[in-house]
Formats: C-alpha cells, structure tokens, sequence
C-alpha cells in the first residue's frame, strides 16, 4: 500500500510549539489571534520567522458557546459563563508573554445572537479583552489565506471549505491566468480583499463565496428530534445542499483535471486521522494529506455502522467530537457528491492562522518566501 501522498507546503505554516527550555522570546515580536467560535475558543501567540511563523503558546476549549442558540436566538448564561472562564486563561497568557499586537475574533454565534450586546459587556468587564465580530466576508478570506502554503502549483479551480460550528464558508478560486509558480503566493495576496486593487502581480480570482449558516453544532441542533441516525444523517446532507443554490460554481459543470479542494475543520482532520488509523492524533501526519472521494466516504460509512455509542469510544474521534462529527460528516458528503474529486486536500490550520499572518504581513515582518 503507497504512503499517504502530502504536498511540498504541507506542514511548512505554522511552525510547531516552542519546546519547554527555549530562550525567551521578544515580547516586540509577539502576535496573538484567538477565534471564538459557536463550538471552541481558541488561540496562538507566535512570531515571524522567515516567510512563516514560530507558534509560542496555544489554547485551545470546546465551549459550546451556541448552545441553545438554534432553537432561542440567545446565548445562554452557563454558556457564557464556560467562554468567559475560558477568554481568562487567554489574557493570563497573553499578558504572561506580554503579547502587545492582537486580534481576538468571534465569528456566527456572536453574529446571530439576540443578546451579543449583553455577551459582550460581560467579555469586557470579566475580562478587559478587545473581542470584535467579524463579518462572513473576512471570516472566509482569513481562512483561504491560511491554506496557500497547501495549494499545489498544478491547480487552476480551487475550492476552499471551511466548516465550522455555526457557518460553513465556501470560496471558489480561478488560478488559470496565474503562473504555476506563482499560485500558492497570489492565495496569500487574498488577505487584502476577494477584489483587491490592480496589481502588477497575477492575480487569483474570486470566482464566487458564500457563507451558509449551518455548521456542525447548528446543523446538528436543526434535526436533533430525528431518532434514526441514517435518517438524520441523510437529512442533514441533503439540507445543507440545499443552502448552496446560491453559490453559483454548484450549477456549473466543473473539469476534474487541475480542482483541488482544501478542507479545513475539526471534521476534515478527524476524518483523515480516522483514514490513517491514528488513535492519538498527529498534526504532522494530518495537515497536507490528500484524499480520494472514496476514501472519504468509506470513513463516513464507518461512522454509521458504529452508531452513537460506537463513535463516542472511537479513539480516532475524540470525546470532544464524537457528538459533532456526523454532523459536519453529512456536510463533506454533500460537497464530495456535487465535487467529486480524488484530491481534498485536508488542511490543520484556519482563522488563527490567517489572522497571524495578516497582521504580520500588514507590519511588514515577513520575508517573501516561498508562497
């Protein structure tokens, strides 16, 4: 059986976790990014290095923060509670490190919630923390930006999915008019707009993007009184496929030669650690795989066989997951039957990420390396 095949900026951004014993680092040099999302808060603080970055610090918690949200249009107080006590240990460490430069986002929760404003009051007095709300747009573009490294020189149609646990966003990409070479680094000149200024570089084009409101704990919440878990299952493929009418790449017919799909999410990644057998997770081994249509669905197959009470003691699902991944499972499903593709790029990295190199490219401090 061949190895898993992973391309060339697989692993290369970000850079692992300082190991205990490093110096130091220049607290000048320090950026953090933290997303705060329907299911988890979570967050890096790193420094440039070269074109890429060094991760100094991580945080990362299933806070449930939409809980409820689905069914009364609020945050719940237990809820916010979970996510307060959560942004703390956040400041605590940013101040341990005394990280100067920050941007600390929350995403679809925060958008829909009745109560935000509430929410908000309550982050500020707990916590003094400067949390924004971003809009769809960004939230998708960030995540683009972080998967350049992954785009391999080869693809002229990219599709970027990014799964979350309130929204999942969808960007189509037109590399054709780009040099080869040059491919992976137009991505990253994304973090300036979908429709930025004339440039004298080639630029990609935002073919189309859409942010639908249905991630994996929204979804999940819609069809929570359906028993059966084959019917949920298919009920919440058929559903979310439903939503992307507007997209306009899902009417067109797409060529399979030069499409790539990268996948980010905590679904995409537990289904390829799932695929490689991995019972304690590997980043290393995860972030840069490739994978077949099939493969995919052999995975989700599997899923089902188990049931719920099989897929809660799965060790290559994780405890945090097990109630979540059949959700965003039913979502990968939907989108492998409109673009079936023997290359879904699976992608460890996201809005952190894009945040990071965002700022650090709006400084300046990045040499132009490979991407």
């Amino acid at each position: 059986m061949m190895a898993p095949r992973r391309p060339g900026g697989a692993g290369a951004f970000p850079r692992s976790v300082e190991p205990p014993g490093t110096p130091r680092p220049d607290p000048a040099q320090l950026y953090a990014a933290l997303d705060l999302g329907t299911n988890s808060c979570r967050m890096l603080i790193a420094q440039p290095k070269g074109s890429q970055f060094h991760v100094v610090d991580s945080f990362s918690k299933s806070v449930q923060l939409g809980h409820g949200l689905e069914a009364s249009g609020r945050l719940n107080r237990s809820s916010m509670a979970r996510t307060v006590q959560a942004l703390q240990i956040c400041r605590r460490k940013i101040e341990q490190h005394e990280v100067k430069r920050m941007r600390l986002v929350a995403t679809e929760a925060c958008r829909r919630a009745k109560n935000v404003g509430e929410f908000l009051r309550l982050v500020a007095h707990e916590t003094a923390m400067p949390l924004e709300i971003i809009q769809p747009e960004e939230e998708a573009r960030l995540a683009v930006v972080s998967c350049a490294p992954l785009v391999s020189t080869k693809t002229e149609q990219l599709l970027v999915v990014d799964i979350g646990g309130g929204s999942t966003e969808l960007v189509w990409i037109d590399l054709s008019a780009v040099p080869r070479s040059e491919r992976p680094r137009a991505i990253m000149r994304l973090h300036a707009g979908f429709h930025p200024p004339e440039s004298p570089f080639p630029a990609a084009k935002v073919v189309d993007w859409i942010s639908v409101p249905l991630g994996v704990a929204t979804l999940k919440d819609q069809f929570s009184d359906v028993e059966d878990d084959a019917a949920r299952f298919a009920l919440m493929s058929w559903y979310f496929e439903e939503n992307l009418s507007d997209f306009s790449p899902y009417n067109a017919s797409q060529p399979r030669e030069g499409f790539q799909i990268i996948g980010t999410s905590g679904t995409v990644t537990t289904v390829a650690a799932s695929h490689l057998g991995l019972k304690r997770y590997d980043r290393t081994k995860v972030d840069g795989l490739r994978m077949t249509s099939d493969q995919i669905d052999r995975v989700i197959r599997e899923y089902l066989s188990m049931g719920p009470a099989g897929r809660r003691n799965d060790p290559r699902i994780g405890r945090d997951r097990h109630s979540l991944i059949m959700s965003g499972a039913a979502i990968l499903q939907a989108l492998m039957r409109i673009w079936p593709t023997d290359r879904l790029t699976v992608a460890d990295r996201g809005l952190r990420e894009g945040l990071l190199y965002a700022q650090m490219s709006a400084d300046g401090v990045l040499e132009d390396g490979p991407f």
